[in-house]
């Protein structure tokens, strides 16, 4: 609401968002992908749902820089707007992206009355839904990316991501035994035990002054669960530089304490960083001032994901990466083949396999602000 005098009167009105900005049209609704379905009011272009932060400017449908003849989508994160932990302690990160995997009331059709309750608590839902992309399997995926000259260089974003589906069925007790549970198995174990990130915790229940019952955590009780890690495969800006980085895990159940990861500003490019079960390579990278600007980059990337061999802790086949980049510089058609059909750890030793978001996924505790419009997508099983 804003007040603006004229004469000896004042005059309320309300600006509207479309009013200030024309063209633009914001993506209102988020849905998490792992523990609910999507409602039909969610799906953006029949293909895409939201995730991260829901401010009117972080995701929006952009008519005024079109992608052959049809709105782009506009990302947005401005300084003060990372909400979620970091990897490493203390640190921050920020998230306004566009899902390709998700599932609908639909994916549960003639499926057991407790399926969806039940995938609610193993945050599986998306399991039953489109978008995956199996291990050892071999797609060619295309998006496009419209950077401005004006983001700055000191940005530390990812803009494009394919992202780990961890069965949360795989669990360690406090032993340190490993197990596969049955999906009932898992909805028994979460009756006492509440899991944050990869770590159990005594379940307590409380009740507050209205008779509503929830649950918090209460002391470590030594579980732990599989919740993944870093990206298989990640396009994006850091240190100055622009990086496309693949990472391998051949560990069934995931070591987060194992940090290793492959940096684009110390690392060469194809020189993989490596520890007993995980593998991070810089496919590429380049300088940021380098990277085509104000126009649009289209990326082809085929992958042939790796294949692991679940309990046995080993990558059982190697991937393959072939990246290509199409923009044009004045009125000439570039196209250059930056990543050469290269061998290449790429993958998790996950059952369902991949899926792809783009956006920001803004990392390292950055507050740098970030805008830039994505576009085009498609993915296809050779």
């Amino acid at each position: 609401m804003k007040k603006i005098s004229i004469g000896l009167l004042p005059v309320l009105f309300t600006l509207s968002a479309a009013a200030q900005k024309p063209g633009l049209e914001p993506v209102s609704s988020r849905v998490n992908v792992q523990a609910d379905t999507a409602r039909k009011a969610d799906i953006v272009d029949g293909e895409w749902v939201a995730v991260g932060i829901n401010r009117p400017y972080s995701i929006q449908k952009d008519a005024t820089r079109s992608f052959n003849g049809t709105p782009s989508y506009r990302f947005e994160l401005k300084g003060e707007d990372n909400s979620l932990e970091g990897y490493e302690e203390g640190s921050t990160k920020g998230r306004a992206e566009l899902s390709y995997c998700y599932a609908t009331a639909d994916d549960f059709k003639g499926l057991p009355p407790d399926a969806y309750p039940t995938e609610q608590v193993l945050k599986m839902v998306y399991d039953r839904g489109k978008g995956q992309c199996k291990q050892g399997s071999k797609w060619t995926y295309t998006f496009s990316v419209y950077v401005p000259a004006a983001l700055p260089a000191e940005v530390n974003t990812i803009f494009a991501q394919w992202h780990g589906m961890p069965s949360r069925t795989l669990v360690q007790d406090p032993s340190g035994k490993i197990m596969q549970l049955t999906p009932q198995q898992f909805v028994q174990l979460s009756d006492s035990v509440l899991f944050n990130k990869d770590q159990g915790f005594e379940k307590i229940k409380t009740v507050d002054k209205k008779g509503k019952e929830s649950f918090k955590a209460g002391k470590k009780n030594g579980w732990k669960i599989e919740q993944g890690g870093y990206p298989p495969l990640a396009f994006g800006f850091s240190n100055n530089m622009f990086y496309i980085k693949a990472n391998s895990d051949s560990k069934w159940m995931t070591d987060k304490t194992d940090r290793t990861l492959a940096n684009p500003e110390k690392d060469a490019t194809m020189v993989p960083v490596q520890s007993r079960y995980k593998i991070s390579t810089i496919a590429y990278k380049g300088a940021f001032d380098a990277f085509p600007k104000d126009t649009w980059v289209t990326f082809t990337v085929a992958i042939d994901w790796s294949v692991y061999g679940g309990a046995s802790n080993k990558m059982e086949q190697p991937g393959k990466l072939d990246v290509r980049m199409q923009y044009q510089r004045g009125k000439k058609n570039m196209n250059e083949h930056i990543v050469n059909n290269q061998p290449i750890a790429i993958g998790r030793n996950d059952e369902s396999g991949y899926y792809f978001k783009f956006g920001i996924y803004r990392v390292g505790s950055s507050t740098v602000p970030v805008v830039y419009n994505l576009a085009g997508y498609s993915q296809v099983q050779r």
